[in-house]
């Protein structure tokens, strides 16, 4: 199977917590599915990436289409709460967190470098939200020649059916759907 990493995408207290700008409906049904998954990850030592969006205060590296909303309430400033990894699931020493300012994990960060450097030949995402960061995430992996297992219930969207819509149109671009359960089983 070679040597897969963990992609945990966004996991953000301003994307999770109840009444943060940004708060994905979905996020916080998804925390211990992916509490279960990394959990995995640490017993086997297998690489570990929490991937942050994270913004300058002034807003200056904000996407187009996000600026109107950021000059209303910034989000993800760097050194905030609001940018720092949810409590649940607080980075270990030796785990890697990589920050960005687009949607893909990608675009801008030095992600498939040290994946290289790390001898990672395949990755497992999971966080949120999946039409935007885990897509794009996906699609560009699978565009580095990384096959990619997404964990479907370890995803979360503001809906179920943008969710699924989303989940239906990775796997047809060749991303595995799996489940929490099974992630013991794919890394055996």
């Amino acid at each position: 199977m070679g040597r897969p990493a963990l992609l945990i995408i966004d996991m953000q207290n301003d994307f999770v917590l109840e009444g943060k700008p940004l708060r994905v409906t979905g996020a916080a049904a998804v925390i211990p599915k992916i509490q279960s998954v990394l959990a995995e990850f640490r017993q086997r030592n297998l690489p570990v990436f929490h991937i942050l969006r994270v913004h300058r205060p002034d807003g200056s590296d904000v996407e187009i289409t996000r600026q109107d909303l950021f000059r209303k309430q910034p989000f993800a400033v760097a050194g905030t709460h609001g940018a720092a990894v949810i409590d649940e699931l607080v980075p270990l020493a030796g785990e890697y967190v990589l920050t960005k300012t687009r949607m893909s994990a990608f675009i801008g960060t030095e992600l498939d470098l040290m994946l290289r450097t790390l001898g990672v030949t395949n990755l497992v995402v999971c966080g949120i939200q999946t039409p935007n960061c885990i897509r794009t995430t996906a699609f560009d992996a699978i565009a580095y020649n990384y096959p990619v297992v997404l964990v479907g219930d370890a995803t979360g969207a503001a809906s179920g059916e943008v969710h699924l819509t989303n989940i239906r149109d990775m796997q047809n671009i060749g991303v595995k759907i799996i489940k929490t359960v099974d992630v013991s089983g794919h890394l055996d």
